[in-house]
Formats: structure tokens, sequence, C-alpha cells
């Protein structure tokens, strides 16, 4: 569903925009309700937020494309005296507002104060997929101006760090196709109920790059590569006899205590920050052996304490 755009509406509603957190009846005798969950959509243009956000359409989400941010406190008041018909709000935020860009940050620090729960979503992808999407369809960027696309994937990604920092999910998009990432946004926003902490741990290959949606990154190069064990070659970390070699390697299962422990810890600061996503990347050089089978055991300490887990092995195959 699109919003309209007009700028007489925010200069109206932008300063009155209002959440109540009562049960109190409003002016027409009309009960409030609880106040809806937030989410927020943003990132790079062509990364994917219209996926995304018919995604969250799709699980029951009521979604606004491109509504100003100033309008936010405002879209959640109204689904507070909806009687509960809308729970769950989705917003899509992205450089076609950007004259409004900057009262962002005051929004939501005024849903913080009035009790809302929000989480931001950030889309994330590469340059160079960036550009071969939009070659792709034939449309400018739209921060290009007269220049190039990267001149405005450039000024685009300027524009957004900041929110990129603040965001609870960053996921990167460069090589996933449609049907891929709306089964990440499933397993993130699907379950019945909101568990305390979701976490990803992807193993990955030093020599295709670092993930760049990672919160945590961990290098298993400093044990010995299956690699350059004629047998153990052609298989990965997933096979029990290239596990049990890593895990045989001095100072192996050390590491796995060691950073589980840690692992601990940064989770019970992440749930006292109201942090719900953390993305744990494991990697080696090739993202086939070590962070393979690194990444399996760590997700299965992870589960084991109640972490709702899911394992991705982002360059297995690659070879």
């Amino acid at each position: 569903m699109n919003a309209n755009k007009h700028d007489e509406q925010q200069d109206r509603t932008g300063d009155e925009a209002q959440v109540s957190t009562g049960t109190s009846a409003d002016s027409a005798g009309v009960p409030e309700t609880a106040i809806p969950e937030l989410v927020i959509i943003s990132g790079m243009s062509g990364a994917g937020r219209s996926t995304a956000a018919k995604c969250l359409e799709d699980l029951g989400w009521f979604v606004v494309d491109n509504l100003p941010p100033a309008l936010i406190p405002t879209m959640v008041e109204l689904g507070a005296r909806s009687q509960g018909n809308v729970a769950r709000i989705a917003v899509v935020v992205d450089v076609r507002g950007r004259r409004f860009f900057d009262n962002l940050r005051e929004s939501l620090a005024d849903l913080d104060t009035r009790g809302v729960t929000r989480r931001i979503v950030f889309l994330e992808s590469s340059d160079e997929a960036l550009v071969r999407r939009f070659e792709s369809v034939r449309r400018p960027h739209p921060l290009q101006g007269d220049g190039r696309i990267v001149d405005g994937i450039a000024a685009e990604r300027e524009l957004l760090r900041e929110l990129r920092g603040d965001a609870d999910l960053v996921i990167d998009t460069s090589s996933l196709n449609v049907h891929e990432l709306r089964a990440k946004m499933d397993a993130q926003f699907a379950g019945e109920e909101e568990p305390e902490l979701r976490a990803t741990v992807m193993s990955f290959g030093f020599k295709y790059g670092l993930p760049v949606d990672a919160d945590l990154v961990a290098d298993m190069r400093f044990l010995p590569n299956p690699h350059w064990v004629p047998e153990l070659r052609p298989f990965t970390g997933l096979n029990e006899e290239v596990a049990a070699y890593v895990f045989n390697q001095p100072g192996a299962k050390e590491f796995l205590d060691r950073y589980a422990e840690l692992l601990r810890l940064i989770a019970a600061g992440y749930r006292r920050e109201g942090k719900r996503y953390v993305t744990i990347a494991i990697g080696c050089t090739g993202g086939k052996h070590r962070s393979v089978a690194t990444s399996e055991k760590l997700a299965a300490r992870l589960a084991a304490e109640g972490v709702e887990t899911v394992v991705v092995h982002r360059d297995m195959g690659r070879e």
C-alpha cells in the first residue's frame, strides 16, 4: 500500500504526531488498543526493499511504502486506534523521501520514549550487484543526477551510513535471488512468537571477501587446512572425517569453548539493548572445510542454549 507524499500533509501532521500508550478512549469514544509492532525497512536502492516489504505484507503486516519519517509516529498512532486490526506495521523509508530523512532519528527517539517496539531492517548489496541491477532494468539511480550510476550509489551509501549502523538486521543481497531473500525474511519474521535472539552463523572464504552483513567475524585460518590432506580435499566441513580432523588440531576445541563463552556475554548484552538479530561470520581460506565445520559446531551450541539459529554456508561449492 502506498502512502501519499504531499508536503502539506507532512506539515499538518508531523509536529502533532503522538503515540498513546494508555487504554483510554479517544474523543470519538473508541477505545485504544495495544501499540502496533513496527519495522522500518530501508537500505540501498536496488537491494531488495520492495521484495522484503512484500514478504512482510504476505505475512500479514500492514505495509506502507515511502512514508516520510515524520509521519511514522502518526501511522503507529492510527494503528493503536484500530482495535487490534493493525497489530504490525512495516514502513519503507528510502532516498525518495530524502527531504524528510533528517526527521527519522527524531521520530524514532519519540517512539522509543512511548514504548513502541521497533526494529530496523537494512538491505545491503555490493556496488557491482547494484550497477548490474540498474543496468538490467535500464533505470537511473535516484541520486545519480547527471552523473553515473556509481556516483548515485556512493551518495546513497553516505546518506544511509548512520542508519545502517543503527540497524537491527542487515541483509546482504549481493548474491541472493528474490526467492532466497524472501526465505531470509520468512526465517526472521514468520514465527508465531518473537524469540529473544536470532542468530545466523555464516561460514565464508576470505578469498571471496568478508560478508558485509556480519556483526562478528572469527578467523579459522590458525588451524591446518584440510585442503592439503589429499583424502579430505574433495569433502567439506559437513563431512564427519573433515570435522574430526579440524577439531583434533591443537587449539580448535579451546577456541570453540572460549568463543561460545564470549558469545554468551555478547548475547546477554544484545538482549539488554533490545537487539534481536546477530550474524556471526566464521571464515577460512575458501569457506569449504574449517569454517564450515566450526559453524556447524557453534550453531549447535547456540541452539542448545536457547538461541534460534540458522546456518548459512556462503561459499561452499564455489571452488
